[in-house]
């Protein structure tokens, strides 16, 4: 069995007319677009976003590699070059 709660929310007039026509558009019903979108929001803090691999230049025969996480190696870095 499901169970709803109800409740009443102040939008922008502007915002639930745009949700209404997107709605209508999807032949889908106000309450499940907005369900939609609250998971969704929700879900962000569930998953933290994946960062990608920082692109490396050159060669390890080059000179070593630096440890980002190591802040004086990333500082002497920055000097010689």
């Amino acid at each position: 069995m499901l169970i709803c709660m109800r409740t009443t929310l102040d939008l922008a007039d502007g915002l639930v007319e745009a949700a209404k026509r997107r709605a209508a558009a999807e032949h889908r019903t106000l309450t499940s677009l907005i369900e939609e979108g609250l998971r969704s929001v929700l879900a962000r803090d569930q998953d933290p976003p994946r960062s990608k691999p920082l692109p490396t230049y050159g060669t390890t025969a080059d000179r070593a590699l630096i440890n980002i996480e190591d802040r004086d190696a990333l500082y002497a870095a920055f000097e010689e070059q």
